[in-house]
């Protein structure tokens, strides 16, 4: 049996820390080097971090960054290298795979095909390769792309296929959303059968800013079935025997590419032999494990907390404050902050009104108690009266309305503010898609923080986290009236969120439509929508985006986040309604 033994490294790297990256890809070169490894590879600009965004475009970078894998290579011996960096030559900058061998970087490999969609922006930074090598290690052919190389059906895959390589090492920095798992998997069993190659699908994991890399790197053998799965968000090292000779079979009988090239793409195709250590007493791995997926709520939660904790420790924040209501959107993130970073870190600020129940004062507390965290009470009326004692001339003759509501959510905000500056904790804001939708939050007021950690959660997806959250563990810790009470802002007495909104159940359909769909009003309708309802959503939403240009950001978890994923003028005159 010819085997040729694989490493997929699924490491969270940080966008910015060259040394420290360096550092991690070296130890886990240790390890694989442990298991007698004949390859092992790294995401894409695991060297760098992904996205760096215009820290490209700092010469100094760019040069640190190539001698970070200068060091790397100097140091890699009896094991075969494939890692993301940045590399440059006289035309320009490219989002590349350094193929390391014998203390030297042997070749290396431009992504072809750069992504400009959403929330990736390479074609502002990079130019496209125009290779298509395939590497003869082990007496096994080996082809390297990087992530959306992959996803097309006529890129490199295909072209190294007919080239005559077996195996494709996929590098990527692929963000998380709901459903992508899901159709990566899709991907990876299409062209893995229809090119009759094995495909190493490696993905980063860990947060950056608004995105959340959830690993689960898979391969897949020659006839689309997925062979080894690694875990979602968790580092992790993937080691697996793949079997050339079953491969090789396979193709035969099948008269499948036998190592020619269309004449339309020799040109492109460069073919390199890499000598690699040999161990002839190395014993067959067991059977990989195919780490099972989550479940839509485990995995949004897992998203978020992931999403948190590295936002929160790669920006070097001692702990969070946090604004806890008594309601269900402070609850979640409570639990979401003490999952992340620990419960001493987490603080939670009570500020109560004469507006307030005691219903949610004793809600925030129990809650509070659930979670072991810290909990402080801070009244604000006597805050307020200053304020409208201030203002009674200016606003003389003039009636109470939203201004006086307003001022309450910021005085909270400053208070919020005061803590952070203090102590040097960071500020979570509380609100979620559906309010930040339509414009429901305070500017300077509960959208006042640093991070939003679920701001692309709509209201009734909160609900079902939020519940899913109760069912582990030793017991619920969001208390139960929490999960069914009316929401409501309480910045007058008897507010109910639904004064003001639709019922989140009818209004959250129409803001998926409308933002992450982008269909017209008259296919909204087609769903059943009461025309009225949506006009006066879609108008809500349009004349909310200065507001959201403020918000901090927040993590990414649908297929359009409001942020780099959503761009629209603030100043804008086109009404869809």
């Amino acid at each position: 049996m010819k085997l040729l033994r694989l490493a997929l490294a699924q490491i969270n790297s940080t966008v910015g820390d060259l040394e420290g990256n360096s550092k991690k890809i070296l130890g886990y070169i240790k390890k694989a080097g442990r298991h007698k490894a004949d390859i092992i590879a790294f995401p894409e600009l695991a060297l760098t971090g992904y996205p760096p965004e215009d820290l490209v475009l700092k010469p100094q970078f760019i040069s640190d960054n190539k001698a970070e894998l200068k060091k790397i290579s100097n140091r890699t011996y009896g094991i075969i290298v494939i890692t993301g960096f940045v590399d440059a030559d006289k035309d320009g900058l490219y989002n590349a795979a350094a193929v390391i061998s014998e203390g030297r970087v042997v070749d290396i490999y431009h992504k072809i095909f750069l992504p400009n969609y959403g929330v990736f922006d390479e074609q502002r930074y990079f130019k496209s390769g125009r290779q298509f090598p395939v590497y003869n290690i082990a007496g096994a052919r080996i082809g390297v792309s990087i992530c959306e190389d992959i996803w097309r059906r006529e890129g490199p895959a295909r072209t190294q296929a007919m080239a005559g390589a077996e195996v494709i090492i996929n590098i990527n920095a692929s963000p998380y959303e709901m459903g992508k798992p899901r159709l990566r998997k899709k991907i990876l069993a299409e062209r893995s059968s229809e090119n009759a190659v094995m495909i190493a699908y490696l993905n980063a994991v860990g947060g950056q800013d608004e995105l959340v890399f959830d690993g689960f790197s898979m391969v897949y053998d020659h006839e689309g079935r997925l062979i080894a799965r690694g875990r979602q968000f968790e580092e992790d090292l993937i080691v697996i025997d793949l079997d050339m000779e079953r491969i090789r079979k396979s193709r035969k009988s099948r008269k499948l590419f036998t190592g020619q090239i269309s004449a339309g793409t020799a040109c492109a195709v460069k073919k390199i032999k890499i000598p690699v250590t040999e161990y002839p007493e190395r014993q067959l791995l067991k059977k990989p494990s195919v780490e099972p997926a989550l479940e839509k709520e485990e995995e949004v939660y897992s998203a978020l907390v992931l999403g948190t904790s590295d936002y929160v420790e790669k920006n070097g924040f001692r702990g969070v404050v946090f604004g806890l209501s008594g309601g269900i959107d402070s609850s979640l993130v409570a639990a979401i902050a003490t999952d992340a970073i620990g419960k001493e870190n987490v603080t939670g600020l009570f500020m109560p009104s004469k507006y307030t129940s005691p219903e949610s004062r004793e809600d925030a507390f129990r809650l509070a108690a659930n979670l072991g965290i810290a909990i402080k009470e801070m009244p604000i009326d006597d805050i307020l009266s200053g304020y409208a004692h201030t203002l009674s001339d200016a606003f003389k003759g003039k009636k109470e309305d939203t201004t006086e509501e307003n001022l309450q959510a910021r005085i909270r905000g400053n208070l919020l503010m005061a803590f952070s500056n203090k102590f040097g904790w960071l500020v979570l804001t509380t609100g979620n898609k559906s309010e930040m939708s339509v414009g429901y939050a305070t500017l300077y007021g509960d959208m006042a923080g640093g991070f939003a950690v679920i701001k692309d959660v709509p209201k009734t997806l909160v609900y079902d986290v939020s519940k899913w959250r109760n069912s582990i563990g030793d017991g619920a810790v969001i208390p139960d009236r929490v999960l069914w009470k009316e929401p409501t802002a309480e910045l007058k007495y008897g507010q109910k969120d639904s004064d003001t909104l639709p019922p989140y159940s009818m209004l959250d359909p129409i803001l998926k439509a409308y933002i992450e769909d982008e269909v017209s009003f008259e296919d909204i309708l087609k769903t059943g929508c009461d025309p009225e309802c949506a006009g006066k959503v879609i108008q809500m939403v349009d004349k909310s985006e200065y507001k959201r240009r403020q918000a901090p950001p927040g993590i990414k978890i649908t297929s359009r986040a409001f942020g780099r994923d959503r761009r629209f003028p603030i100043t804008n005159r086109y009404r869809s309604y």
